[in-house]
Order: structure tokens, then C-alpha cells, then sequence
């Protein structure tokens, strides 16, 4: 091993992308593990940056291949993973990996890497809370909003298999907590 993993999980809407879009910013050695993913990009994301999209195809012909850490059928039809690439190309630039994944692949990620990894869970206040951050997030119709509503309550269940939980209900708070221990993790000897 080369350097350390950092991941981050949590329900649609709980926060996770900002604490890591911050965490990114914040000057620490960190470098973002993009994932692949088979669906559409999405109004402004970057092929190479957001994600790596393919085709539904080039997924499972990867997956044959055996060319990803982890990978999950995050929503029906809609395929995202690791590529086992990512966490190399970051540590040749003398980084560590900074994963924004959903629930299930952080506990796979945490359970293959070990104490090599710092699995954080990002907790949303409350359902209602987080349904009312997704409504305002304008970006899903109400159909999307109630399985991503669904999901979540499921997602929770998984919290206690983090190394850590930060419940995001002041965003500030969360921040400062996120910095502090991806700090710790970083610089423990």
C-alpha cells in the first residue's frame, strides 16, 4: 500500500458530496476516486472528472474482466464501481483516495482495505430532513424523491458498520468534524 482510503457514505441527500467537495479544497494530500457509472451524465458533469460513463455494455464487459474493486446496481439499470486503477493512478501522485460511494460499496471498500481505510458514514438528521433537502435540491421529480426516500431508510441500517457516524445537522459542524478526523487518519503513524 502506497498511501491511505478515505470513504464516505451516505443516503441521497445527507451531505456526503459537500463534506468531500470540502475536504478536496481543505489542502490535505486527497485526491478523488472517480467511479464509473452506466448512466447519462447529467447536465454539467464531465466525462474523466464526475465520472467515467459507459455504456451498460463497456460495464459488464469491465466486470467479466474483473476490472473493479467494487461494484453495486446502485438503482435499476443504473451500474457504478471501482475501477481497481483508481486507487493507483492517486497514490503515483503521492495522495490518498478520497471515495464519495454509495452505502454499500463503502462497507466492501472498508472490508477489503482494513485499517488501511477510514469508512465514514454521513447521517441526515432525519428522514423528513433529508426528503426536504432532496425536494429542494430541484434536480429529481417526485417518484425519484420517494425511492431515493426508500433507499435511505434502508442505507441506515448499515451506519453501525462505519468506523465512524457524522450527523450533518448544522453543515458546518459536519465540515469541521470530517476535516479533523480524515486529519487524524491521514498523519497517524
Amino acid at each position: 500500500m502506497k498511501g491511505k482510503l478515505i470513504i464516505f457514505s451516505a443516503p441521497s441527500g445527507a451531505g456526503k458530496t459537500t463534506i468531500v467537495k470540502h475536504l478536496l479544497d481543505s489542502g490535505l494530500p486527497l485526491e478523488f476516486s472517480i467511479s464509473a457509472c452506466s448512466r447519462q451524465p447529467r447536465i454539467g458533469e464531465i466525462n474523466g472528472k464526475d465520472y467515467y460513463f459507459l455504456s451498460a455494455d463497456e460495464f459488464n464487459f469491465k466486470i467479466k474482466k474483473n476490472e473493479f474493486i467494487e461494484w453495486e446496481e446502485v438503482y435499476p439499470g443504473n451500474l457504478y464501481g471501482t475501477l481497481k486503477s483508481e486507487p493507483e493512478r492517486i497514490w503515483k501522485n503521492n495522495n490518498h483516495v478520497l471515495f464519495d460511494i454509495d452505502v454499500k460499496g463503502g462497507v466492501h471498500l472498508k472490508k477489503l482495505f482494513g485499517e488501511n481505510a477510514l469508512s465514514v458514514f454521513v447521517m441526515p438528521p432525519s428522514i423528513v430532513e433529508l426528503e426536504r433537502r432532496l425536494i429542494n435540491r430541484c434536480t429529481d421529480d417526485k417518484e425519484t424523491i420517494k425511492k431515493r426516500v426508500d433507499k435511505a431508510v434502508y442505507e441506515l441500517k448499515f451506519a453501525d458498520q462505519f468506523d465512524v457516524i457524522i450527523t450533518n445537522d448544522n453543515l458546518l459542524d459536519a465540515k469541521n468534524k470530517a476535516f479533523k478526523l480524515v486529519s487524524d487518519f491521514i498523519y497517524l503513524l
